[in-house]
């Protein structure tokens, strides 16, 4: 079984003949995947839609490519694979520096590009040995990106895992407003932060955590918030 099952996986490049094949190749193997045709509407689905994985095509119809990838790394850490028929070395050290975890070159191998996905998404996970939280009822798996509460798996959406995500990986240090927008939203993001306390509410609810008496998630008042210390 692909470790990427429900890893979200999103290409951007503009030959509709490779999204195409991308999008059933993927599909068949459980990843979920989604397009972009523009370096625009792929910056713009980066910072809605926080795929796990990233993979550009330097030519691109509205920007260029090394633009593109310091633009995405302004706004996330995710894995960037560039898939492109620009083969000369400059340019995959160029992209390499610019930020990019790997590259390969069109045409390319589906078992090739697959190798390598994995690798990246080990790599770039930063867990270490660490594969799970747990803390009286609460589990967060990383590896199959799974919330249970009592047993219970909980629905989160995507920007809910990542919230849930990086404050159980920090679990009993204080991570103020600002780093968890930037974060979850990118440098760029206003500093009101109602969208993120919108979030949080609805985190709440979900894992049953009373904010007047909250078990999981404590508010440090004025500053951001402390989950519970894992037990492990």
């Amino acid at each position: 079984m692909e470790i990427g099952t429900k890893f979200r996986i999103l290409s951007i490049d503009e030959e509709k003949e490779v999204q195409y094949y991308l999008k059933r190749m993927f599909i068949q193997k459980g990843y979920k995947f989604f397009a972009a045709q523009s370096g625009k509407d792929g910056i713009t689905q980066i910072t809605n839609g926080c795929p796990d994985l990233v993979l550009l095509d330097l030519i691109l119809p509205d920007m260029d490519g090394m633009d593109i990838i310091k633009k995405v790394r302004s706004v996330s850490d995710c894995p960037m694979i560039l898939v492109s028929s620009k083969g000369k070395e400059k340019d995959k050290v160029s992209a390499l520096d610019a930020g990019a975890d790997d590259y390969i070159t069109k045409p390319f191998g589906s078992e090739e590009l697959m190798a390598r996905i994995r690798c990246a998404l080990r790599y770039r996970r930063k867990y270490g040995s660490k594969n799970v939280y747990e803390y009286d009822g609460l589990k967060v798996d990383y590896e199959r990106r799974l919330v249970i509460v009592d047993g219970k798996q909980i629905h989160l959406t995507p920007v809910e895992y990542r919230i849930m995500e990086y404050l159980t990986m920090n679990s009993g240090k204080v991570v103020t407003y600002q780093m968890l927008l930037e974060k979850i939203w990118g440098p760029y993001v206003s500093e009101n932060n109602k969208i993120l306390r919108v979030n949080m509410t609805n985190i709440r609810r979900k894992i049953g955590d009373d904010p007047a008496e909250p078990k999981y998630i404590f508010t440090e008042s004025g500053v951001g918030y402390r989950m519970a210390e894992s037990e492990d």
